[in-house]
């Protein structure tokens, strides 16, 4: 039914746009976690951009108090699912807001819960145990092993070659597994995690190919105190330094082998749910980060005066804002779609979750550049927020699988998926 007032109101909007009404649940969570992020994130994120790489991981530095403040928000999977709220927003509330803000500091906490996520997915409690309380990492991209670590089908590769093993392989061995080698630099909390959730090409005695011409894997649980395991140098890097990542060293590290996840037959599966999980937090997040561009943008262009007037006034201006406005909006319906999909639907997979990667952030790094216009001359300078925030974007359309490349994969499943008979009648 269509209702007629006399005066014409404007619109509803909160904190994560123009939303349909949020419960008063969703309300309290989304306003702890925006305060998290006004009074500790933020503050701490432009510090810790403003130090070394060695000194961000240093003991007396801010990111730990940043880390354990975040684990004392309480923010479980388990908990949150109590909510009573339409599938997935509760975690893209959160997700917004953490994204909003600090980049690196987000990624960090979300990557930090990877272990433990999947040892809970296994049902293993001794892997719970080990993983509770802990900063995790995710160790899959390698040296040489980067975009095909994550290859799922032959048609990934080019005929008659073989997916490379890399730089990091495990032997079976027995109960044992037997790690050798390293991890690339840019593993997330490479340089502090305590556990490592790894997948590695693995010899289960017959050799690391499978006649598919992909290798056969294991994804293992790995404390990263275990004797022969060392770290390089933490990364030095355009943005998200907030971010600790490094490389990782194993040298003869013998594990027991009921400490993995996947092995032979269901590695490549397990991989695919891993990927269609990460892939989900990075969206979320840089919604976040677009609408904290959005916000400095809108308010900057009511401040600063240009020909007399606040830039707002101007016609351009506003059709700029405007078409920023609708970006960010676009970017959040995607978002919760890319969500949804991937924990909700019967049979999900990790090429949609990067097409939604890619989607929220070529479209972030639109609204973040044209924010980062709108300062002008201002927005190079370390002074204001918004040259930060450009340079933790732009890492954005690399991190998490470089954004061409997972478009191309995006592709090939939609040529599978044409070849399987999906066609309109």
């Amino acid at each position: 039914m269509i209702h007629l007032t006399d005066t014409l109101s404007l619109p509803s909007v909160s904190l994560s746009g123009f939303d349909s009404p949020l419960t008063e649940d969703e309300v309290a969570l989304q306003s702890m976690v925006h305060r998290f992020a006004r009074d500790v994130m933020r503050p701490i994120g432009r510090e810790l951009d403003a130090m070394s790489a060695e000194d961000v991981i240093a003991a007396q530095s801010p990111y730990w108090s940043a880390m354990q403040e975040a684990a004392a928000l309480g923010l479980d999977p388990g908990l949150l699912a109590q909510i009573d709220s339409p599938a997935g927003r509760v975690e893209s509330l959160i997700g917004e807001e953490l994204g909003w803000g600090d980049a690196g500091l987000a990624v960090s906490i979300a990557a930090g819960s990877f272990p433990l996520e999947m040892a809970k997915a296994s049902g293993k409690q001794e892997l719970i145990d080990l993983c509770e309380g802990k900063i995790g990492c995710w160790v899959i991209t390698q040296p040489d092993r980067g975009s095909d670590s994550i290859n799922l089908y032959t048609k990934e590769m080019h005929p008659g070659t073989t997916q490379v093993k890399g730089n990091l392989t495990a032997k079976v061995q027995g109960d044992e597994i037997v790690i050798n080698g390293q991890c690339a630099a840019w593993v997330s909390n490479g340089a502090v995690a305590q556990v490592a959730l790894c997948y590695i090409a693995a010899d289960y005695g017959d050799g690391f190919e499978r006649d598919d011409c992909l290798t056969n894997g294991s994804a293992i649980i790995v404390p990263l105190d275990l004797p022969g395991v060392s770290r390089g140098r933490p990364l030095d890097k355009i943005g998200q330094r907030a971010l600790p990542q490094g490389e990782i060293y194993f040298d003869n590290v013998r594990v027991p082998k009921r400490f993995a996840v996947a092995g032979k037959d269901d590695y490549h599966a397990n991989l695919a749910a891993t990927w269609s999980y990460a892939g989900t937090h990075m969206c979320q997040v840089f919604t976040g980060v677009a609408r904290s561009a959005f916000e400095l943008a809108l308010a900057y262009c009511h401040e600063r005066k240009q020909g007399g007037v606040p830039l707002m006034e101007h016609q351009l201006t506003r059709f700029r804002i405007g078409d920023m406005l609708r970006r960010l909006e676009m970017t959040r319906a995607s978002a919760r779609r890319t969500l949804e999909f991937a924990r909700f639907s019967p049979q999900k997979h990790p090429h949609v979750t990067a097409q939604g990667k890619v989607s929220v952030t070529e479209e972030a790094m639109k609204i973040v550049h044209e924010a980062f216009q709108l300062f002008g001359a201002n927005g190079t300078s370390k002074e204001y927020p918004i040259e930060k925030i450009y340079r933790d974007t732009r890492s954005a359309l690399i991190e998490d699988g470089e954004n061409y490349m997972l478009t191309v994969r995006l592709g090939l499943t939609a040529s599978m998926l044409y070849q399987e008979g999906w066609t309109q009648d």
